[in-house]
């Protein structure tokens, strides 16, 4: 009998990685047994199968399907084998230009320096090398990525290389309907992350006297089109009394998700707004207490509280975000940013970052890790500055900083985000510890922690 790959299946290899499948609209590859990959490349629709243990697993898991023969699976799904290392996803910064002048973000309207933007050319030319290194799936970012004349262009293009998006990060004033048809036709349904800063606060913080009406008319077009919605909240002084309040619509919206970010100490930000970021430990404090009221509620939407804890009320479990490792899963080879490790991050101006929101960080330094305008993307995840930036693993931490390398709680933190730790070094040192993840074990977060929300359950508790 004759089978084929079904269309919505890719083999692929990489340096180090043997066996691996691709799955359409899934951003990451996964491993399959060497008997099962070989089985999987026999099915070509040319060669006769005999009926063997491994074919109805393959069949069960919507691998692969009987055909005719001759029935040959489509390009895109046969074996590709790559000889650089293996990034499944891109987060690509089509514009630093925005529609908004937000008075925390590097990316504002009035922010001149950093407002380039990819020409449409350019962003073909990286399409096309993301494509023959093997990168799957995209984050589109900005800037405001809409303010790119040729936005949906681009889209279509990333289908066009069988390949999708599967965030869109927007402010979303200028989402309409027909760019959410578009998006139907296109078979494009993103998780779109729209930043909305609070019931009575939006209008201020982005600095447009409509912001917030827009913000909530984008956020229920989107919603009654069957797109997922995530909404990204900035918290601060001025505006953690709204949080609950800002859940509650949020939620009753139909609202995906929504992440409560921390309003950084960014030079814009305290010009704009002296005094009003939150310090670690007030952070802390708010978000548990906020964390326990919505524990109590009957809201149903899943919280992220950034770097600190995810709350999942339908299965009432939450997991602190800290604990990204117990004795038992260490191994000193795991990479410092897992979401470096798996995702190349690519500036408005070409340049390969390890982290987007770090990338204002870099360009005020004149750092730069390599230029994919420059430098040959195969070559940038094939020997570089920034690939090794990127690959850096936890043993490269500890020798490189001795307070992780003594620290009775790295085995549960790995060094905590390598972003934060550069942001909040004095000399720019790659390898510093994550402050933040410093004062929630050393001041006891842990355990009060624990004992507020004592209502769920924790997923993965403190094991050292």
């Amino acid at each position: 009998m004759y089978y084929r790959l079904k269309d919505t299946i890719a083999l692929r290899k990489w340096r180090y990685v043997e066996r691996a499948v691709y799955r359409k609209g899934v951003e990451n590859a996964f491993g399959v047994t060497e008997a099962e990959f070989e089985l999987l490349q026999q099915c070509d629709g040319e060669t006769d199968i005999e009926p063997n243990p491994y074919l109805a697993g393959l069949l069960d898991r919507q691998l692969i399907e009987p055909c005719e023969k001759g029935q040959k699976a489509n390009p895109w799904s046969l074996l590709h084998t790559y000889d650089n290392y293996y990034f499944p996803k891109m987060n690509l910064m089509i514009t630093g230009k925005c529609n908004l002048n937000c008075l925390h973000c590097f990316n504002a309207k009035d922010n001149a320096p950093l407002n380039t933007e990819l020409s449409y050319e350019q962003v073909l030319n990286i399409l096309d090398q993301a494509r023959d290194i093997g990168v799957h799936a995209f984050t589109i970012t900005g800037g405001e990525p809409l303010v790119h004349k040729r936005f949906l262009d681009i889209v279509r293009a990333i289908y066009e290389r069988d390949m999708f998006i599967f965030e869109l990060n927007t402010n979303g004033l200028l989402i309409t309907q027909e760019m959410l048809d578009v998006f139907k036709e296109l078979g494009c349904y993103p998780l779109i992350k729209i930043s909305f800063d609070g019931v009575g606060y939006h209008n201020w913080i982005r600095q447009h006297p409509k912001a917030e009406e827009l913000t909530l008319k984008a956020i229920e077009l989107c919603i009654k089109n069957g797109f997922a919605v995530k909404a990204q909240v900035q918290v601060n002084r001025k505006n953690v009394d709204s949080m609950e309040k800002t859940a509650r619509l949020l939620n009753d919206m139909g609202v995906t998700e929504m992440r409560i970010i921390r309003t950084t100490e960014a030079p814009r930000w305290e010009k704009n707004s002296p005094n009003s970021s939150l310090t670690i430990e007030e952070y802390f404090e708010q978000m548990t207490a906020f964390a326990k009221n919505y524990m109590q509620s009957d809201m149903t939407m899943t919280i992220d509280i950034w770097q600190l804890m995810r709350l999942y009320p339908s299965a009432k479990t939450y997991d602190l975000v800290p604990i990204a490792c117990d004795k038992d899963e260490f191994n000193i080879r795991i990479p410092m940013c897992k979401g470096n490790r798996g995702m190349i991050a690519i500036s408005s101006s070409g340049e390969a970052v390890p982290c987007l929101q770090m990338s204002g960080w870099f360009l005020e330094r004149g750092i730069s890790l390599g230029n994919v305008l420059k430098t040959p993307l195969k070559e940038l995840v094939t020997k570089s500055d920034y690939l090794n930036l990127a690959m850096a693993t936890l043993l490269k931490q500890i020798l490189e900083n001795d307070k992780c390398g003594n620290c009775k709680y790295y085995k549960a933190c790995t060094g905590g985000c390598p972003a934060l730790g550069l942001l909040y070094s004095k000399n720019g040192d790659y390898y510093h510890e994550d402050v933040t993840k410093c004062a929630f074990f050393e001041n006891g977060w842990y355990d009060l922690i624990v004992k507020e929300l004592a209502s769920w359950r924790l997923l993965k508790p403190l094991n050292i």
